[in-house]
């Protein structure tokens, strides 16, 4: 079983200043493809775990959803990287689903789909959510971003975007930096 690294998207993958309602709402941190590339070469799993409650209260068809996820990995392959899987929970808020994060449902299951072990993974996020499935799998957890927590929730360690992220990672787990 190999390590894994699970990514949100908005807010780590792509600016989200604004609610992305389709492709043309979806603009990736110039920094990604570059940390994203950088996991694909040292030989680990990448995937994105992402809430998506605007599909179960309608506001985002999966239609729509699907042509966002195609624009980002059309965007990472023009620059070398890559994406293993993409899981997205459609769920509204409050439908009690296993999946929305912060329950750690996506995580197992891209962890049970890819034989990854979560013990030696890692979950990136900007929000508390984010810490708190990867936290809940059992994944070291990385908080980007100039955000502040709630003072319960305690991640691995806090950094500026996913370039220091990867870089943290890729330290962590005993190989080459990206910068």
């Amino acid at each position: 079983m190999k390590p894994g690294v699970f990514l949100d998207r908005d807010g780590v993958i792509n600016d989200h200043r604004h609610y992305i309602n389709g492709p043309d709402d979806f603009y990736l941190f110039p920094q990604a493809p570059k940390a994203i590339a950088a996991l694909n070469q040292a030989n680990l799993f990448v995937g994105v775990v992402t809430n998506q409650g605007g599909v179960g209260l309608g506001y985002l068809s999966q239609l729509s959803l699907q042509a966002i996820h195609e624009k980002m990995t059309t965007l990472l392959a023009e620059e070398g990287a890559y994406l293993d899987d993409i899981m997205y929970c459609p769920h509204a808020p409050k439908e009690g689903c296993d999946c929305r994060k912060p329950k750690p449902g996506m995580i197992e299951l891209l962890a049970k789909r890819h034989e990854l072990d979560l013990a030696r993974s890692y979950m990136v996020g900007d929000r508390d959510v984010d810490i708190l499935a990867g936290q809940a799998a059992g994944c070291k957890t990385i908080f980007v971003g100039g955000g502040t927590l709630p003072s319960r929730v305690v991640p691995n360690a806090h950094v500026a975007d996913i370039a220091a992220a990867v870089d943290w990672i890729l330290r962590d787990a005993g190989q080459t930096q990206l910068s």
